[in-house]
Order: structure tokens, then sequence, then C-alpha cells
């Protein structure tokens, strides 16, 4: 919004302001505008959900772990309204949501904002559900798991198609309008693996659902879950911004060609996870030990999304796996303990899955599992910069 204004008024010419067409300047702006607004709604929201009584009542299927968590009884949650408000407002007001000469939107950016608010929307479903269980005779934990995974999936299929539509459509010489979208990159090799329509669905299904439900069992702890979606979400800022733009301002060299990653025109979703960036740091302010208030399924499931969705269209999914590692290895430990039960007829891998509580139950202080998961998350995201390199 304020782009397309300054657009209009012709600021770069009657004022001399060129620098809100920089895509640097714009992201720096949209992490502090996000940061403020999450800092300056924070309280208000959570007085409105005190005031609804909207507040959680962890249990957990461990006598010692519900004693451990008894002080959070009645904690607002649903607090990820902050961080949902908070990128969705950034994002309008920084990035360019249409080409002002064309006049046809950025598929890419729309998508995003489309992925935050299906996911949000589900997510808000599924913890209102949770907390009217006593009234509607439904389970404590929501909405089913098929039911979740409906939607999920869903939501993912739209995405894939439309965004496997912008990839392939043909330019004015009949080939793909992005050829490197519909490729499948792996780290370490500057080569690629053609993808064909099917095949492109069915990968971004099982990243959008499986990164979405990442984020969700993370969400367990005090600042664990923000803490490590605003170190991911800097690194696909910086992957957002190499796929596509210039080096130093020379038409003919971009970065994705000097470090031979995808070249997609995805530069706008720099803007949209700088906001998500800002929204997690400012709701961390209030989420931090001792939480004033819950992220819920209503922010978790919206920024694993988001996440999936940013490797999707920089094409750097297996890379996300690194980037993200601290997400993997908690929903491979939920997935370890749910098939080591089964097969061993009741026996227990870890003490309590997701693992943050196998630590919480070993010893650790709430304070040092979430430190210490963010150091890894650092650790991760550093590896993934040394990786891109390594091509």
């Amino acid at each position: 919004m304020i782009y397309h204004l300054l657009w209009y008024l012709k600021a770069g010419e009657r004022f001399g302001f060129y620098a809100y067409q920089n895509v640097i300047f714009r992201s720096v702006a949209a992490i502090l505008t996000s940061l403020i607004i999450a800092l300056l709604i924070g309280p208000k929201i959570i007085r409105w959900l005190m005031t609804k009584k909207i507040g959680d009542r962890p249990e957990f299927h461990h006598a010692t772990l519900n004693e451990l968590t008894k002080e959070k009884a009645n904690t607002p949650t649903m607090g990820g309204l902050i961080i949902l408000f908070s990128i969705i407002t950034s994002t309008l007001l920084w990035a360019k949501l249409y080409d002002p000469v064309k006049l046809v939107p950025n598929p890419y950016v729309v998508k995003a904002i489309f992925v935050i608010v299906w996911f949000g929307v589900l997510g808000g479903i599924d913890d209102w559900l949770k907390l009217t269980s006593d009234i509607r005779h439904r389970s404590r934990d929501g909405l089913r798991a098929w039911e979740k995974l409906v939607f999920q999936i869903g939501g993912a299929v739209l995405v894939a198609l439309f965004l496997y539509i912008d990839f392939s459509a043909p330019d004015e010489l009949g080939n793909p309008r992005v050829p490197d979208g519909i490729r499948f990159w792996l780290p370490f090799y500057s080569s690629s693996l053609p993808l064909n329509k099917w095949v492109f669905i069915l990968i971004s299904l099982f990243y959008l659902t499986a990164t979405s439900n990442a984020v969700n069992l993370t969400d367990g702890m005090d600042g664990l879950a923000s803490g490590c979606v605003a170190m991911v979400s800097l690194i696909l800022v910086l992957l957002c911004y190499v796929a596509s733009e210039t080096m130093g301002g020379a038409a003919d060299i971009t970065w994705s060609s000097y470090l031979l990653l995808p070249a997609i025109p995805a530069g706008e979703l720099s803007i949209f996870f700088s906001a998500i960036l800002g929204a997690v740091l400012g709701f961390l302010w209030f989420n931090c030990h001792p939480a004033q208030t819950f992220m819920g399924d209503v922010g978790s499931l919206p920024l694993g999304a988001a996440m999936g969705y940013g490797a999707l269209v920089t094409r750097n999914e297996i890379l996300l796996l690194v980037i993200g590692g601290v997400f993997v290895i908690e929903l491979s430990s939920v997935v370890l303990q749910v098939g080591y039960f089964k097969y061993t007829g009741g026996k227990r891998l870890f003490r309590c899955a997701p693992i943050h509580h196998h630590f919480h139950l070993m010893g650790w202080s709430e304070p040092q599992v979430v430190v210490r998961f963010w150091l890894m998350a650092a650790a991760f995201a550093a590896l993934a910069l040394a990786i891109l390199k390594i091509r």
C-alpha cells in the first residue's frame, strides 16, 4: 500500500526518495512495522482473551509433566492473533501487491497471504473447539485429526496447483515463464530434476502439511516456537532476495546465478517473511517465560505453512530440512515415539514427545530447554547458509 502510494505520487522524481523501491529497505521497514504493531496490539488482544476467558488448560498423558505445567493453567491462548494481524498489516503496507504498470497481482505475495489466512482460520477453529469442548461435548483435542488434515490438504492443493501454473505458464516464446520453478533442486549440486504437475503437487502437499504440524508440535514451551520461527524466517528472507535480485545493480548478474540457485522472481516475498520475523519477535515480548499468552494453533499452523510455502517458492525444499532442523527433530520425535509405542506394545522411546518435553522431564528447566533449542536453531540456520555456497 505504501509502495503503491509512493509510486503514484512519483516520490522518487518529486522528493528524491527512491529508497522505497528497494526490497531491502522495505524488508527492514516491514520488520519494524510488524514488530511495533505486535507490541502495540499485544496487550489489547491479551486483555480481550482474558475477558472472554480464553485460557489454556494444558493436559498431557504424563502425570509429572502435568505437575510441571500446572502454573500455566488459564494463561490466555490464541495469542497467535497478534502475529497474524501484524504479518498481514505489514505485508499489505510494504509489499508490491501488484505491478503498477501492467496492473496484474503479484502471485507469490497473494498466495502467501492466502496461506496465512487459510491455516490461521483452521487453527482458530481448532483452538476454539478445544476451549469450548465442555459445551460442545467434543474431545479436548479440538478438531479430529482427519478433519484438520482434510483442510490442510485442501489448502495445500490449491496453493500448489496455482503455484505450478504460475511457474509453467508460457511466455511470449512459448517457454515456461519460470523454468527453474518446475524443477527439483538438491543441495551440493548445481543440476536439478524436472517435475511434472502431479509430483510438484504431491511434494507441495507434503511440505505444507508437515511444516504446519511441525511448528504446531514445537509450540509447547514459552518462546520455543516463536524464537525458532524467527531464525527460519530470517533465512527465508535471504533466500527470497537472492532468488531474484541482481548483484550491486548489475542487470546481467544475479545472486541466483552467482550461487547457482534457482532463479525465481520472488523478491517481494522478502517483505512477507520480514513481516513474520518482526511479528514473532514482537510476540516473543509477551510469550517469553513466564508467558502472558500462548500462540495456539491459530499462530503455529499458519507460521509452519508459511515456512513450507517459502521453501516451495524458492525451490529449497531439501534445504528447509536443514534450516528448520529443530522442527524436523520435534516432528520426528513424535513419529518415532508413536511408531515405537505400537511396535513394542506400549514401551516408550522418549519420556514424552515432542522431544522438548523429554528434556524437561530429564531435569532441564523450561528456559534452559528453550534457549538451548534456540542455539540449535541458530546452528542449523548457519549450516544452511554454508550449504548455499557449497554447490
